[in-house]
């Protein structure tokens, strides 16, 4: 490690003027990722501001219609939250998965999306769920969010405040991890929105680990509008162009696994 400035906000607007005063600043919240980048050189930031402790990073927020966690919020509390358990159980089955347990306390909602690791859990509930991300001076469609590998829609100033999660018909997120890391070597997020009962339904699915990002799968969406069941999802075939071959898998192999996983969520959703 090298030597770097701490510097603790006590608001948004606080952390944001630090970052607009030194362009090698870098905002801090449980630092799974950005640590571990500076100890390897990756990054060497001037001065790390802590927004961890700005209450409004804090909060969550549960009506019948929308979740709202706060950026701050770290994801054992997440998963720990009885109103989220209640309202919206995918997100917080998620976030039971993420990483180990020193990792549930320390890493936050705001820093795993900042990231946009292309294997990390998160991105896919906020683009499965059609999440709103509001930052300090705008609000950001997840659909437009997400842009390529470890890169976002953000300024390099811009600070996320908190997440806005509709409250779907019904949801569940399905990964094969890797045992090490706990990370998605795929990960499927399937999301109703509407009675399908009645022919009135919205589907979005949403992948990550297989691709450079998080991406919507067209196929998998039609598919379960017109059938949402497990059996309209595995009979879908996704081609694997696109995909990741790493040492942990090939793209045919993950090709594969995503109709699986995600006919395993649309079980989880229907209870």
């Amino acid at each position: 490690m090298y030597a770097f400035d701490y510097q603790r906000a006590s608001d948004a607007q606080g952390a944001v003027k630090t970052l607009n005063a030194d362009p090698d600043a870098k905002f801090l919240a449980g630092g799974q990722s950005l640590l571990a980048a500076m100890k390897l050189r990756l990054a060497q930031p001037s001065t790390l501001v802590d927004v961890t402790r700005i209450p409004a990073l804090k909060a969550v927020q549960v009506d019948s219609k929308v979740v709202t966690v706060g950026a701050a919020v770290c994801h054992a509390d997440v998963a720990a939250n009885a109103q989220i358990q209640a309202t919206l159980p995918a997100l917080a089955q998620l976030a039971a998965g993420i990483g180990d347990r020193q990792v549930r306390a320390l890493g936050t909602l705001g820093g795993s999306l900042a990231n946009d690791d292309p294997a990390a859990d998160y991105p896919a509930a906020v683009l499965g769920l059609n999440a709103t991300v509001v930052t300090d001076r705008r609000r950001i469609a997840a659909d437009d969010f997400f842009l390529s590998m470890y890169e976002t829609a953000l300024e390099p100033d811009e600070l996320i405040v908190a997440v806005e999660f509709p409250v779907p018909q019904r949801a569940a997120y399905e990964k094969f991890f890797n045992p090490a890391s706990h990370f998605a070597l795929t990960g499927v997020f399937v999301a109703q929105f509407g009675d399908g009962s009645r022919g009135v339904s919205d589907v979005r699915v949403a992948i990550t680990g297989a691709a450079s990002s998080v991406f919507r799968s067209g196929a998998l969406e039609d598919a379960l509008k017109a059938s949402f069941t497990p059996a309209a999802a595995r009979a879908v075939s996704i081609a694997p162009d696109e995909l990741n071959t790493d040492l942990h898998a090939s793209a045919a192999y993950r090709a594969h696994l995503i109709p699986v996983l995600a006919a395993r969520a649309v079980t989880k959703a229907l209870g």
